[in-house]
């Protein structure tokens, strides 16, 4: 659903709301290239608040089971985290809820943001449920729309259902506290969109579709796992990244890929029916960049993105 933060903001409102006994996030891990330890945002909320945290390596252990049947839950939030197992999620008297960005049941999967924005959907929003042995096909309990606006990058969108999102959940906790919700099974079959993880190899840009196609597509992917190219330099490949850009409408007869530099400050790349302009891009071993600031140290008179 999105990057561990996305949890935090539901965790506050329920700390200030509710009474908490645990937290469960993931293990401290080596990160970076000094490969330091980090914890997740997640653990270091719960350690400022003073909140009890468990994390268990994997959901099954017998240890962390027997832990959280002792804690005796009435019920739990599941937000940004992996697949529980039967054996945990049905621990809670009032049974257990996942928040997932999406309005379900279309874009049921992990990348529901990214997929939505790549479409090019107009709209998507959140949905609350209870958690079932398949993914993302519990009953509904709540559900929330939201507007997806034309320059929307995934990290937009996600920031703003993040915060969306913890008014959710806390309706939700509320809702069922009270007894005041009447959860709505989802259809199971349908010509509903997907979801599916993204990676790595999904992220190249097809040059030979229409901009704004590949204007949705790096939108959609960035700040993360971020649109890939490779620029052909006289020979030379490398790989960028791309994190923003413009389409402009245009006919001309260029070579699809073929690059145009526009007042010594814009690259622009020929599509079939235009231009993707780059704004915000990053060279193979360097930090993201403008345009403009690689162009100063790099001459792709030449070149070409393949």
């Amino acid at each position: 659903m999105g990057t561990p933060d996305f949890a935090v903001p539901s965790l506050d409102i329920l700390h200030k709301n509710h009474t908490i006994k645990a937290v469960v996030t993931v293990p401290d891990k080596a990160a970076g290239r000094g490969r330091k330890i980090r914890q997740s945002p997640v653990k270091a909320y719960a350690e400022k608040n003073g909140l009890y945290c468990l994390q268990p390596d994997t959901l099954k252990d017998d240890t962390f089971v027997s832990e959280l049947k002792r804690l005796a839950p009435d019920l739990m939030v599941v937000v940004a985290f992996r697949m529980l197992p039967k054996v945990v999620w049905e621990i809670p008297g009032l049974g257990t809820f996942n928040l997932h960005a999406s309005l379900l049941p279309d874009y049921r999967g992990a990348a529901p943001i990214n997929h939505a924005i790549i479409n090019s959907e107009q709209e998507t929003g959140l949905t609350t449920f209870f958690i079932d042995e398949q993914i993302d096909t519990g009953s509904i309990l709540m559900q929330e729309k939201t507007p997806i606006h034309e320059n929307d990058t995934a990290g937009d969108l996600h920031d703003r259902l993040m915060q969306q999102g913890a008014e959710l959940v806390l309706k939700t906790a509320n809702a069922i506290e009270t007894n005041s919700i009447k959860p709505q099974q989802q259809p199971l079959k349908g010509d509903y969109k997907k979801a599916p993880k993204i990676f790595k190899q999904d992220c190249k840009i097809n040059w030979q579709q229409n901009g704004k196609e590949i204007h949705n597509f790096i939108r959609g992917l960035s700040p993360y796992p971020a649109a890939w190219t490779v620029l052909n330099n006289e020979g030379r490949e490398s790989t960028v990244k791309i994190f923003e850009a413009n389409f402009l409408p245009e006919q001309h007869r260029m070579t699809t890929g073929t690059i145009r530099i526009s007042e010594n400050r814009h690259i622009d790349v020929a599509v079939p029916n235009g231009f993707i302009r780059l704004e915000t891009i990053q060279p193979e071993s360097k930090k993201p960049m403008s345009a403009n600031a690689f162009l100063q140290g790099y001459d792709i008179t030449n070149a070409r993105f393949v």
